[in-house]
């Protein structure tokens, strides 16, 4: 709303002093010869006062009007004074005084030529419907607009009927009548000597289609007001349109795109000190803030708006400002606030009814009273015609009879006379209709060939257009068709080579098992092997020679094996579980598989200084169980996150194993070879574990192991 109002603000900051001025030039008050001097040096005086309006020396024109305001004598002088002072507080958004010195100039408009009078009173007009509009008070300016266009219809001055119809079209518009403003505003488009005009229009016409949800008009004459407003260096018109393009964009739900909008308006206004426009910017990008639920953003925007509207005035965007601060209340269940802003909504809506109805109840008072002075001024009138007639009734009484038999000869003569004329124009009429018929069923005639034409030539044209556009949408349909395929086979070989590199990985690691129990059975087979077939013979020598010395030696080589056995145990167990923190290994085992596959890992243990401590066997238990694990979601899963969570709660270890794959059926796979290992390794700690798996939803393993448990089994591995 306020970009509406912002328009009459920007027509009368850059019309309204050169048309002052001018009027101040074309003065035509009678010369009176001890005035001539004296009025010619005021009228010097107060044109060079709107020259400094016109150049933007506000406060330099300012200071002069009012030492003028206290020198001036003339009467009409003094009408121009106070008609600079309303513009001057109307440019600074000062409402009241502006409508405070109108009104002064209008009682002391009482201007010897009628026609300047007119003028001035039109111009004052205009100054008092633009206020009450920007106050929200639409019905006064909707009247004062009104009195403009009487005003000017009376010397017919086009340049003010046109600037008076505008405004009130925006009237219109602004009480929700947009038929009859779209009407009003199309007529000021006839009125092609006015490019300022013009664009304004163009800019109203766009808003009232973009309240009726039509954006394709909208836009369309949006745009024109943008290109004529860039063209005429009118800023603040093209501002105000930015404003109205990014309207539409928020109400079609392209909010950012509307918040740039707004932003550029928001930076013009500022440069150039455009009050309105940027607290119209503002309004709306607050709107928009809160469309997207960005409160806090919304509400300072809003507060600053009513900040500023309670310093200029204007009780229509505070109402609509506090209306938004309820309305985000009530989003955020901020009860107590949206009650407190729904009180100060109604308030200024109670104050603008009540201003409506003082002025209504004013106006009325002042028409009662004039009615009836006028009614006892006719009364006078009729008593003293009256008298005046009964002394001239009796010597008109003699002159009217001779009269009357003269008026009955004529009539009678005029009678003949008018019968015989009327005769001849019936003739007339019947020959010229006669021919009226003729030229219309001539022009139907033609009318229709040239529309059977136009039509035979729109289907020749018509038929090879369509067979183009079938064609070409048939091609679009086939390429369309073929980049689908081609995007879907450039997925499978990047998910082939992905795969491949992760088999490449898992046999390296297989390869590299299979190595380690090379080695150890060639250490078992060459070491211990040879141990046990020497124990063996000399045993069998023994028992044949009963040799003392040959038991002794058997003892050494036994316990030479069994020191060989306990190498050999101790050498498969990691060397990492004995010189860093079971947790930190468990870590950094994620992390490479994280690095060397597509898979993204994530790690936690609680407690991790407990679990650091258990002991080393339950440990490599457990870290085999979790390759075991990995190995399994490389190979089947299809995962693309993996998570593990060790913790230790009263003496109970809980493995929680998760992976987002497209998981199985756990009656048909719980019977796997890699779950029967880890089945296999749980019995060894007295542990349990559970699956969870669906189809699509990804794989749960839950493990639980005692934590005494590698205890009471320790004697087994060291055996």
């Amino acid at each position: 709303m306020l970009k509406c109002l912002s328009i009459i603000l920007t027509y009368t900051i850059f019309i309204l002093p050169f048309i002052l001025k001018s009027q101040v030039k074309k003065q035509g008050i009678p010369p009176i010869a001890k005035q001539i001097t004296l009025e010619d040096k005021e009228r010097k005086l107060i044109t060079e006062v709107y020259d400094l309006l016109a150049d933007n020396q506000d406060k330099k024109a300012y200071q002069k009007a009012t030492n003028l305001s206290k020198l001036v004598k003339i009467n009409y002088s003094k009408v121009k004074i106070n008609l600079f002072l309303s513009k001057y507080f109307y440019k600074k958004s000062l409402l009241d005084s502006s409508i405070h010195y109108a009104q002064r100039a209008l009682k002391l408009n009482h201007i010897p030529n009628d026609s300047i009078k007119n003028r001035t009173n039109g111009l004052i007009y205009e100054l008092l419907g633009a206020n009450y509009m920007i106050k929200g008070l639409y019905l006064e300016s909707k009247k004062y607009h009104q009195m403009g266009i009487k005003a000017t219809q009376k010397y017919n001055e086009e340049e003010f009927y046109y600037s008076h119809l505008h405004n009130l079209a925006i009237n219109y518009m602004m009480l929700d009548n947009n038929e009859t403003a779209l009407r009003l505003f199309k007529q000021c488009l006839e009125y092609k000597k006015d490019e300022i005009l013009t664009s304004l229009t163009y800019s109203n016409i766009g808003d009232i289609y973009g309240k009726l949800k039509d954006y394709k008009s909208s836009n369309y004459y949006l745009e024109k007001s943008k290109n004529l407003s860039k063209k005429i260096g009118d800023t603040y018109n093209y501002a105000a349109t930015l404003i109205s393009i990014g309207v539409n964009y928020r109400q079609q739900g392209y909010h950012h795109k509307a918040i740039s909008f707004y932003n550029e308006a928001i930076t013009i206004s500022e440069k150039n000190g455009y009050d309105y426009i940027k607290l119209s910017s503002k309004f709306d990008l607050g709107i928009s803030f809160m469309e997207l639920k960005e409160y806090d953003k919304a509400t300072l925007l809003f507060l600053n708006v009513i900040s500023e509207t309670e310093k200029l005035g204007i009780l229509e965007e505070q109402m609509s400002s506090y209306a938004m601060l309820k309305q985000i209340s009530l989003a955020q269940s901020k009860y107590k606030n949206s009650y407190t802003y729904l009180n100060k909504e109604t308030k200024i809506k109670d104050s603008i009814n009540k201003l409506q109805k003082s002025k209504e109840i004013n106006e009325l008072e002042v028409k009662y009273q004039t009615f009836q002075k006028e009614k006892e001024i006719k009364v006078l009138q009729v008593e003293n015609a009256n008298r005046e007639l009964d002394l001239k009734n009796q010597e008109e009484a003699i002159k009217n009879l001779k009269l009357q038999q003269e008026i009955e000869k004529k009539e009678a003569q005029n009678k003949i006379l008018s019968f015989q004329n009327t005769s001849e124009k019936k003739r007339n009429e019947i020959v010229l209709l006669k021919k009226d018929q003729e030229i219309q069923e001539a022009k139907l005639a033609r009318q229709k060939s040239i529309k059977n034409s136009i039509l035979y030539s729109f289907l020749i044209l018509l038929i090879p257009i369509i067979g183009l556009l079938f064609t070409y949408y048939q091609k679009l349909q086939t390429q369309s068709e073929l980049n689908k395929k081609q995007e879907e086979i450039s997925n499978q070989k990047i998910s082939a080579l992905i795969k491949d590199q992760e088999l490449k990985l898992i046999k390296a690691s297989i390869k590299g098992q299979d190595k380690e129990r090379k080695r150890i059975a060639q250490e078992l087979h060459d070491s211990i092997g040879g141990n046990l077939a020497a124990i063996k013979l000399q045993l069998n020598n023994t028992v044949l020679n009963g040799d003392t010395k040959t038991i002794t030696t058997i003892n050494d080589q036994l316990d030479d094996t069994y020191e060989q056995v306990r190498n050999l145990s101790h050498n498969l167990i990691p060397k990492k579980f004995s010189e860093n923190n079971f947790c930190d290994v468990l870590e950094e085992y994620f992390n490479n598989i994280g690095g060397t596959t597509s898979l993204s890992t994530s790690f936690a243990a609680y407690p991790r200084t407990e679990i650091d401590i258990l002991d080393e066997t339950l440990q490599i238990e457990i870290f085999k169980i979790i390759q075991e694990l990995i190995t399994n979601t490389i190979k089947h899963a299809k995962a693309t996150s993996v998570e593990l969570q060790l913790n230790l709660v009263e003496n109970m270890i809980n493995v929680l194993f998760e992976d987002n794959g497209i998981g199985f059926n756990t009656k048909d796979k719980a019977t796997g070879i890699g779950f029967e290992n880890i089945k296999n390794r749980l019995k060894k700690v007295s542990g349990t574990f559970h699956i969870d798996s669906r189809i699509n939803r990804g794989t749960i393993v839950d493990i639980e192991i005692p934590k005494l448990t590698s205890i009471n089994n320790k004697a087994n591995y060291n055996h």
